[in-house]
């Protein structure tokens, strides 16, 4: 039963649009989309290899600010951007990874908080990048109107979450997890803990730099208000509430998380309290996530044998 609810799932997230195919909920399912591509990205990163991020969204920045500057600059049409967006999210998960990945724990979480403000602040003071007000006019993705660009990026997304449940049954995926769970172990084993962990960040830039890019084809803007904190938060929120690790659990949380705020909008302003109460009472009665991953005895064989990578 388990193979078949990937499928299930993406058969619902087409079916959508031709039960409701309004303006609104057409933004909402293509946000909730991009959503899950950035959850999927951070699980690589948190839940696959243990490393604890909390400037996750200053990729996406990346994605979304270099694609909407050379496509507006120089007139490419977006998807002509992405090789440069790729390029400089690796570079980008290199230059932040390279020299603090060595840390453990909350002094990476402190590094990487701090990644994304410089990201935030660097883009809030440069001329090229718009200053506060960001860019505008960024072309979007011509497939068909607003229901044509969410199937696209249900498509794309599709595939990253594909992508990324691949990773994690890959002999690479396997050195993450035995790095999650005893890194010293690991680097006992054989496993090059170091070049492992850069990998992991550096698949985990290019996740959120494309989702950045389908963000900017959406909202034909961007600007530094988009890529605060908060934004790291959620998405480190959705991947705990699905259950690190888990690409099924991490679709879900993410969709929860962007999906019903959204359903709570008739409580006004008290609908962020009330979701509060709720995420608060599903990590009580389900600490592990709402859809956790399951532990599998081959993973131990693994190590006996020696990995590595």
């Amino acid at each position: 039963m388990g193979k078949w609810v990937g499928p299930a799932g993406l058969l619902v997230a087409v079916a959508v649009p031709f039960v409701d195919a309004s303006p609104y909920t057409l933004n909402v399912l293509t946000t909730a989309a991009i959503f899950v591509m950035l959850a999927a990205g951070l699980n690589i990163v948190v839940g696959y290899c243990g490393l604890l991020d909390l400037g996750y969204v200053a990729f996406m920045a990346v994605g979304a600010y270099t694609s909407g500057i050379l496509s507006t600059a120089l007139e490419l049409p977006l998807p002509l951007t992405i090789p440069a967006v790729l390029v400089v999210a690796v570079l980008a998960a290199l230059v932040i990874g390279a020299p603090t990945l060595r840390l453990r724990s909350d002094y990476l979480a402190i590094v990487t908080l701090g990644f994304g403000e410089i990201i935030r602040i660097t883009a809030t003071n440069l001329d090229f990048t718009g200053g506060p007000t960001g860019i505008f006019g960024i072309p979007g993705i011509e497939v068909g109107g607003p229901a044509g660009f969410y199937f696209f990026c249900v498509a794309v997304v599709a595939l990253a979450v594909l992508g990324s449940a691949r990773l994690e049954r890959s002999r690479l995926g396997r050195a993450w997890m035995f790095i999650r769970e005893d890194e010293d172990a690991a680097e006992a084993m054989g496993v090059n803990t170091y070049r492992v962990k850069l990998l992991a960040y550096v698949f985990g830039a290019v996740w959120g730099a494309l989702a950045g890019v389908l963000f900017a084809a959406h909202l034909s803007a961007v600007s530094p208000q988009s890529f605060v904190f908060l934004q790291s938060a959620l998405v480190l929120m959705a991947v705990v509430l699905g259950g690190m690790g888990s690409t099924r659990g991490v679709v879900v949380g993410a969709a929860v998380i962007s999906v019903v705020p959204e359903v709570l909008r008739d409580l006004g302003a008290f609908r962020y309290v009330f979701f509060g109460v709720v995420l608060i009472v599903v990590m009580v009665l389900r600490p592990q996530g709402l859809w956790p991953v399951r532990r599998r005895e081959p993973e131990r064989a693994e190590v006996r044998e020696g990995v590595r990578v």
